[in-house]
This record gives C-alpha cells, sequence and structure tokens, in this order.
C-alpha cells in the first residue's frame, strides 16, 4: 500500500486539526497545568471529540463506532501531538477499545464499547509495574478463590487511571515475571472495593497514575479472552498504543519543527536573520529529512495493523523507535536554536520537549523496541 493518505483520511486530518487548533491551543495545556486541574483535561473538549465520533473510530460499526482504521486513529493522535492537548482518546479510545474488541466475548463487547462511543466510559491497561516498560515481567498476582480471583499488586504509569471507570488488569495467574505464558487480563471496575488510583501527573502535565490492589475480588466473567493466555491480546492492545504514541510524537516533532524554524526565520544577529547561516540550515535540513522517514515508518505500521493485525510487531516497533529518537532530536535541537529562551517557559518549545521525553517512555522507549527487533530476528 502507498505510503500517502486517502482523500478521507487527508479530511480527517484536517478537520482534526482546525478542531484542535482552535479549541484546545497551547494555551489549553497551559490552563489545565497552572490551575491544577484536578482530571488534567477538559472534559467539555472530550464531549466534542465524542460527538465528531473520534472516540469510535477503532469501534466496530456493530457496536456504534465508526469501524475506522489504526490509521485514523493515528492520524488523530498526530495532530494531538501538534496542539500537545489532554485527552482520554490514546487511552480508552485506541489502547482499551483495541484490547476489548479484539479479545472481547459477545458480552463484554456489547457492555463496553458502546459506552466507549458515546464517552460515558473512560477505560485505560494497568500493565507497567517499574519505571521501564517490561510486560512480561509483570507481578501482580491474582489467585484463584473458588469461582474468583483475588488481586493484590501495583501498577504505575497507568493512563487516565485516576478518573478511569474500568482498568484492564494484566495479571499473573500462572508463571514467574519474565514468562509470557500465565499472564491474564481482567476486566476491573476502578470503583472496585480494593482498588485505590493514586493521581501521578507527569513531567508533561498530562495524566498517569499508580493503582493499588489489595484483596480486590473479581469473577471468570471479567477475564479478557482466556486465563494464562493473556499474552497475545496484551501485546496486540500494547502495538496499537505504541504506534498510536509514535503518531503523537510524529506530529509534536513536527509542530517544534514549525517552531524552530520560524524563529530562525526572525531571530537576528550580527545583523542577519539566524536562519542564513549554513550551519543552521544543514541541521534543520537534516531533521527535515528525519521527519519524513518518521512518518513514513509511522505510516506504514499503522497500515499494517490495519491489514495484519497480529503480524504488526516488527515495524511497530521500528516506527516507536524511530519516532522516539526523531521527537528527541527535534525538541533538543529547537530548545537549542531557540538560545537562551529556549529554556524558559514563556516558549512553547520546552512543553514539547517534556511531552517528547514522556512519548519516548510510554510503552517502550527507543531502546526497549531496538532490543525487541533484535531479539525478533534471532540476534
Amino acid at each position: 500500500m502507498a505510503l500517502v493518505l486517502t482523500e478521507e483520511q487527508t479530511m480527517l486530518r484536517d478537520n482534526t486539526r482546525g478542531f484542535l487548533a482552535k479549541n484546545a491551543p497551547i494555551a489549553h495545556l497551559r490552563q489545565l497545568r497552572d490551575t491544577r486541574d484536578a482530571v488534567g483535561f477538559s472534559r467539555a473538549l472530550w464531549k466534542d471529540m465524542v460527538e465528531m465520533g473520534l472516540a469510535g473510530i477503532l469501534v466496530p460499526q456493530e457496536f456504534g463506532g465508526l469501524g475506522l482504521g489504526h490509521v485514523e486513529a493515528g492520524i488523530v493522535m498526530e495532530e494531538l501531538g501538534h496542539t500537545l492537548a489532554p485527552s482520554p482518546f490514546l487511552a480508552t479510545a485506541v489502547v482499551a477499545a483495541t484490547a476489548i474488541a479484539h479479545a472481547g466475548n459477545e458480552k463484554q463487547k456489547r457492555d463496553y464499547l458502546p459506552r466507549i462511543v458515546s464517552g460515558d466510559l473512560i477505560a485505560t491497561l494497568a500493565v507497567d509495574e517499574a519505571a521501564k516498560h517490561r510486560p512480561e515481567k509483570i507481578a501482580l498476582r491474582a489467585t484463584p478463590a473458588g469461582n474468583s480471583f483475588v488481586l493484590d499488586g501495583e501498577k504505575i504509569m497507568v493512563l487516565d487511571g485516576h478518573v478511569a471507570d474500568l482498568l484492564i488488569v494484566a495479571a499473573r495467574t500462572a508463571g514467574a515475571p519474565g514468562e509470557r505464558k500465565g499472564i491474564t487480563l481482567f476486566l476491573v471496575d476502578a470503583k472496585a472495593k480494593g482498588v485505590n488510583a493514586e493521581r501521578t501527573p507527569m513531567v508533561d502535565s498530562h495524566n498517569a497514575a499508580r493503582v493499588h490492589f489489595k484483596n480486590v475480588s473479581v469473577g471468570a466473567d471479567p477475564v479478557l479472552g482466556e486465563i494464562d493466555m493473556g499474552w497475545k491480546p496484551l501485546e496486540g492492545a500494547l502495538n496499537a498504543g505504541r504506534a498510536a504514541v509514535a503518531a503523537e510524537l510524529a506530529g509534536l516533532a513536527d509542530q517544534a519543527f514549525a517552531l524552530t524554524v520560524s524563529y530562525l526565520k526572525e531571530r537576528k544577529q550580527f545583523g542577519k536573520v539566524i536562519g542564513q547561516f549554513q550551519a543552521l540550515q544543514h541541521r534543520a535540513a537534516t531533521l527535515y529529512c528525519d521527519l519524513e522517514l518518521t512518518h513514513a515508518a509511522v505510516l506504514k505500521a499503522l497500515q499494517t495493523l490495519d491489514e495484519s493485525f497480529d503480524s504488526a510487531s516488527a515495524i511497530v516497533s521500528v516506527a516507536k523507535a524511530k519516532a522516539g529518537a526523531t521527537a528527541t532530536l527535534a525538541v533538543q535541537e529547537g530548545v537549542q536554536m531557540h538560545g537562551g529562551i529556549g529554556m524558559t517557559d514563556e516558549f512553547d518549545i520546552g512543553l514539547f520537549m517534556k511531552r517528547a521525553r514522556v512519548g519516548q517512555e510510554l510503552f517502550g522507549d527507543a531502546n526497549f523496541h531496538a532490543d525487541r527487533l533484535a531479539r525478533m530476528n534471532r540476534y
């Protein structure tokens, strides 16, 4: 498939870009941060996104969604990267919707997918338990108790976990940390007895939470997929999230580049616009090439998820690693070319640097994915 957007996808991009530019510019993030908003995102903005149908992009039409694909979800994520607007789109409309749509039984799909589409349900995946993303090392234990399971443990970096209604919890029902077999996914009510979510705002002013599980009883019905066989649906949901974050990083890098080029055309030094200096032109040209390569890798990953969902792991890792490296370069070059003012909060470039740092870590950084890709190829 050609690495270009269709006419319909281009329309979605343009509509989303216009909507976010008007309703969620960088000033929107600043306001949420400076007022220490308890939710961390605008529920009014999320409602508007829901009314546009964005929450149902990955939900099949039979459950009220648009029945589109990961390319379309990536388009929305890329535009969110342009404005840094916080929203539950990644956690709920991409990761959780993917997990339920691919691994849920008919009852689970009927119960949860329409509520995601309508915006009545905020859902999120709880997987990580340490500072670095290592999904195989899940240790949170789900102990059989009659016809139920009891969850004990802790999850960190749970996106929007402090306001979530539903937690998709990756727990260990067999084996030891480091083993893929023995992982089970549970659909857990975030208000259930024994569940305690502690908001942990990230450096980029987006949302995450540390969620504690103490003697949390869940039945067999909330199991998503099969007991002990949760690795495949978990990996699928994570791949969707990784490609989506890669798209956001690509959009973020684009905007950081645009801000930098604009500044190079305005700032004067030694009687000349600094953009006329060849050394800065070379650096900008190198970054532009990296941006183009990144967009190609990200679009290919999203297309592969749509065409062959279970075979997308390798290209998703390529896209996530490349997007993380390019975004890091874009914001570092941006801050440096802005000079001393690039380090001040007054200029937006610093906000992009913070988001790039968090996006690099979400669902695995460049080193994680380089190692993952090497292992797939038996290096």
